[in-house]
């Protein structure tokens, strides 16, 4: 398993335009694609910030993403480790080949195979 290329940070709904403006205006990141609920910028060297607005929300949290070439022994490993998986937290796009842990500290991270 090794680092991923995404980054997100949930937003509390009240909160988000003043962090998208912070990222976008106060420290000029460079918008990549932008929607209603969600904003994602470049954060160099092929790595994307995401800036997702989440209704209910008390606390920004920020979420990781893990690349594996091998999605099964991944979470085998991971399991023996005593991580398990926690896919309640967000669905997931219909036949993507992923799935949803959190670390000791809980945060959260997205298992990917590339």
């Amino acid at each position: 398993m090794q680092p991923g290329r995404n980054i997100a940070m949930k937003v509390p709904a009240a909160e988000f335009a003043a962090t998208v403006a912070f990222y976008e205006a106060t420290l000029g990141f460079r918008v990549v694609s932008r929607e209603a609920s969600s904003v994602r910028f470049d954060h160099g060297g092929g790595h994307f910030l995401w800036i997702d607005r989440v209704e209910g929300l008390a606390k920004a949290e920020v979420w990781l993403e893990i690349h594996t070439t091998d999605l099964q022994a991944s979470e085998e490993k991971l399991k023996e480790a005593g991580i398990r998986r926690c896919d309640d937290v967000e669905a997931l796009p219909e036949g993507m080949k992923a799935f949803w842990i959190k670390n000791p500290a809980g945060v959260v991270h997205l298992v990917t195979e590339e």
